[in-house]
């Protein structure tokens, strides 16, 4: 499909390939069942873990500290994690904290590292996404919003250039489109 093809093999998360190249393929990526790799705190993930089995409370700010890295230390390992093992499809993290609620999305995490190491695909452990530190994972994401927004732009202005100059008149701007 062309969004897989499109992506770098070391993109890190599902948004590498741009949205609307994405939303096209959809039907295509189901098929495939493609991994959906997000990336985590790992120390975070940890407690979470505990947490979790001893019953405390998981509060929103966790969740954005596992998720969100610009708070975390340069230093900080960030862990892939496969979110078909959450068994639903959500668009990010504040979707799945709707959906689930702090502690849902905190369980919905850990479910979906251990698919990620279950491996279910058999992938090679060499063509795996690996572990990277949160310095690493920034500059992916800055790199990749870099990327949307170029190709957001780009939308743009081929939208006014089909669209054409309103004081032309709307005739010119029906012909254009």
């Amino acid at each position: 499909p062309f969004a897989l093809e499109r992506r770098a093999p070391s993109a890190p998360t599902r948004h590498a390939a741009p949205r609307h190249a994405m939303a096209a393929t959809v039907e295509s990526d189901e098929a495939i069942d493609s991994q959906d790799i997000f990336y985590v705190c790992k120390k975070i993930l940890e407690s979470l873990k505990e947490k979790l089995q001893k019953q405390e409370e998981i509060t929103q700010d966790i969740v954005n500290e596992l998720t969100f890295p610009e708070k975390l230390a340069d230093e900080e390992i960030m862990t892939p994690v496969d979110m078909r093992g959450v068994g639903q499809e959500v668009d990010d993290v504040e979707e799945l904290v709707s959906k689930l609620g702090t502690k849902g999305a905190a369980e919905a995490f850990i479910k979906a590292k251990e698919y990620f190491d279950a491996n279910k695909d058999g992938e090679a452990d060499d063509e795996r996404p690996k572990e990277m530190t949160a310095a690493e994972w920034k500059q992916v994401l800055a790199e990749e919003e870099d990327m949307l927004e170029g190709e957001e732009e780009d939308m743009l202005e081929d939208e006014e250039e089909s669209v054409g100059d309103d004081e032309e008149g709307e005739e010119e701007a029906e012909a254009a489109e």
